[in-house]
């Protein structure tokens, strides 16, 4: 049966072979802290399940020191000319766009093939996974295609991830960790902690004040998780539930909705939220590698202050 564990040794050879390409790279003056990042990641998505906990901590403890010492570097290199990628692009246009959209439509049919045909009999694809597999698959289905159609070097598609891998840095290993942060705030009982505060601050009927420092909860704690589905489960049980639902009356899904829009005004301004922020900047080479968080504030105070008004006259009036 093809489960997670299939697609954790997929994630954990492009990460391997990152870490090789790395090492091949000597436009790279620190590609030896590169080659050691991107091979601990690797490590992770293959051993993680015999390294146990002790093991994993110091896996990540590693990996900030790579980052935190500056060990992490990027070179000059590119497996095609400028010029042949401008003939790319003139020749194929926006055809070029083709190979990344098999990705999510291997999985949007696959996963519709999965749960309305026999497939789902076979016992093929882990029921629980299929989603992941699927997206796996077709990343696989894209490289086929790119070699059949565009006919790369052999090797120019590991060059290039890793290429890619350099430029975007520490902030690969992001998503995983802030999951995990997501995970020991809410084992911790920190909305249990923060409720308790808020309780102490809030007087008793002051709805708008209670409104307002759940908006705002949302956004410093997506800040910090860099996630607002992250952040949404503190601030529920710290402020959302017990005091606007249960003590305020407040309509449960408008307090829902509005109060996850508050915490995407913060993914607009924490670098944090690195697929969003940091990577865009490293992909379009900006001089700011927080030029993407700049251009964005603007938008997501004003949006975060209309939700504050919209939260308080939808949900309570």
């Amino acid at each position: 049966m093809i489960n997670l564990h299939w697609l954790y040794v997929l994630a954990g050879a492009v990460f391997a072979s990152f870490a090789i390409s790395s090492a091949r790279d000597g436009t790279n003056p620190k590609r030896s802290g590169n080659t050691m990042f991107l091979g601990l990641l690797a490590t992770s998505f293959w051993f993680g399940d015999f390294l146990g906990d002790i093991g994993n901590g110091v896996l990540v403890l590693a990996l900030v020191a790579i980052a935190g010492a500056h060990l992490l570097g990027r070179g000059s290199r590119s497996s095609t000319t400028e010029q042949e990628r401008e003939n790319y692009s003139d020749r194929l246009g926006n055809k070029l766009f083709l190979p990344a959209l098999i990705i999510p439509i291997t999985a949007f049919v696959g996963t519709l093939a999965f749960n309305y045909t026999p497939l789902k009999d076979t016992g093929l694809i882990d029921a629980k996974s299929v989603t992941l597999v699927l997206l796996g698959s077709g990343v696989i289905i894209a490289l086929i295609v790119c070699y059949a159609w565009l006919r790369p070097q052999a090797l120019a598609p590991v060059d290039e991830g890793g290429r890619l891998a350099d430029s975007i840095g520490w902030a690969l290993v992001l998503p995983q960790m802030l999951a995990a942060l997501g995970v020991i705030f809410a084992a911790a009982g920190v909305g249990t902690t923060i409720g308790a505060m808020a309780g102490a601050i809030i007087p008793h009927g002051s709805v708008f004040l209670a409104v307002l420092l759940y908006a705002i909860g949302m956004v410093v704690f997506t800040m910090i998780m860099g996630n607002a589905f992250a952040a949404f489960p503190v601030m529920a049980a710290a402020i959302g539930v017990p005091i606007l639902i249960h003590a305020d009356g407040g309509n449960p899904a408008v307090i829902g909705a509005v109060g996850m829009l508050s915490g995407f005004c913060g993914t607009l301004m924490t670098p944090m939220a690195a697929n969003f922020n940091i990577v865009p900047a490293a992909l379009l080479e900006l001089k700011n590698q927080y030029g993407v968080i700049k251009a964005q504030i603007p938008t997501a105070i004003p949006l975060l202050i209309a939700n504050i008004l919209i939260l308080y006259l939808a949900a309570f009036r």
